[in-house]
């Protein structure tokens, strides 16, 4: 039996969100914010060597994995914002062009895949189908032969992590984030409906799989079915959820207009939304740990993709304004509170798969590509509806 139903939005948001609904806002200046991912970017631009990160793993290292490729996605939601910098696009078309315009080396892995969110934005903007081919046979390859394994997360005693079977299949939340973006753009670029029917498929199976319908909130992955801390609380990871959240608001503008799903998606979308407002902190962060806020760290990752996820969504008019945006710009004021003295975003949690310490002094790339991606929904939020950059559906060769 499916574990995976919806609640009613309103009941969810007055019986849970009504005491965050009544904060009061602040005014956006979309310049200063747009200055500010600038500054952010900049800075991470000028270090981009991984000796600049303090806890940097081999994948962190790897120009095409997860980590650097979370920072370029970033880096096109600056890049199109209004009046950005044009060395913001050229930095994504030297980064494609380094890098040869490949995804990372295992075909079936959705991190890997993450980096091509950047290439496919660049084909669309000047670079064309080179930037494109080498992720499409990459594809192809995943779609016609497609990885035959269960979803259940099970490390293998023999090989550690990275062998785990169903790494092949989008088996763990962060996936969702990682990939399904990619393959349905794949779809509007060229046409070929087939790379957006995957994605589909896959990520209801993932959700089927790994979604609460208690908590309207997803495990990491099946490990965390019965994990309990000592308080006997579920645990929701808040950067593994945020990557769902965020992935979300990067797949649904993408898909058909009225289609079954991407109105089963918006449903979902407003069902996370509404619990993820109650979990925000009178400080605007959410902790590492959802459920747990007791003395927790701030965390800016999971409160970047929150932050992103609920701009965009009032901006996409899923969200209802007088609800969400009291906590969105408070989710923003949080996050910039967050940059250090030297400039950097602190408070990021290192790689993991579960709710850990935090420190003021901690960066990653991905922290600031969930900066990014938050700054340009955030600069977007009151813009007059007719300046606002519509996605293009139309397959492009």
């Amino acid at each position: 039996m499916s574990r995976f139903r919806f609640y009613p939005l309103a009941a969810l948001t007055c019986a849970m969100a009504a005491p965050l609904a009544a904060a009061s806002a602040d005014t956006i200046d979309p310049v200063v914010v747009r200055d500010t991912a600038v500054r952010l970017a900049d800075w991470q631009l000028a270090r981009l060597a991984p000796r600049h990160i303090e806890k940097a793993t081999g994948e962190t290292r790897n120009p095409r994995a997860w980590e650097q490729a979370v920072f370029w996605v970033g880096m096109t939601a600056l890049a199109d914002m209004p009046g950005a910098p044009l060395r913001m696009k050229q930095a994504l078309f030297e980064m494609g062009e380094r890098n040869q315009w490949t995804p990372g080396h295992r075909p079936y892995f959705a991190d890997d895949h993450t980096i091509a969110q950047a290439y496919l934005w660049a084909a669309r903007r000047g670079a064309g189908a080179a930037a494109r081919a080498p992720t499409r046979i990459v594809f192809d390859r995943v779609i016609d032969k497609p990885a035959v394994t269960t979803l259940a997360f099970a490390v293998p005693k023999n090989g550690g992590y990275g062998a785990t079977e169903c790494l092949d299949r989008w088996c763990w939340c962060d996936a969702l984030f990682m990939a399904p973006p990619a393959f349905v753009e794949m779809t509007n670029q060229t046409g070929n409906i087939k790379y957006r029917a995957f994605a589909m498929k896959e990520f209801w199976a993932t959700t089927d799989f790994l979604f609460d319908p208690v908590e309207h909130l997803y495990y990491r992955d099946s490990r965390f079915f019965e994990r309990r801390d000592d308080r006997d609380r579920k645990q929701f990871w808040a950067r593994g959820n945020g990557w769902v959240f965020g992935g979300m608001a990067r797949i649904i503008p993408y898909l058909p207009v009225g289609s079954p799903d991407r109105k089963h998606m918006e449903a979902l979308f407003r069902e996370m939304a509404a619990k993820l407002l109650t979990l925000q902190r009178a400080d605007g962060y959410w902790s590492p740990s959802l459920l747990a806020p007791e003395n927790a760290p701030p965390e800016t990752s999971g409160t970047g993709f929150f932050t992103y996820g609920f701009a965009w969504g009032i901006r996409s008019g899923l969200l209802d304004r007088a609800t969400y945006r009291p906590a969105a710009i408070r989710g923003w004021n949080a996050l910039t509170r967050a940059i250090q003295p030297d400039g950097r975003l602190g408070w990021v949690q290192q790689v993991s798969d579960r709710p850990d310490k935090v420190l003021p002094s901690d960066t990653q790339y991905y922290g600031v590509g969930a900066f990014l991606l938050a700054a340009s929904a955030i600069a977007d939020l009151d813009r007059p509806r007719t300046g606002r950059i519509q996605p293009n559906n139309r397959p492009h060769h």
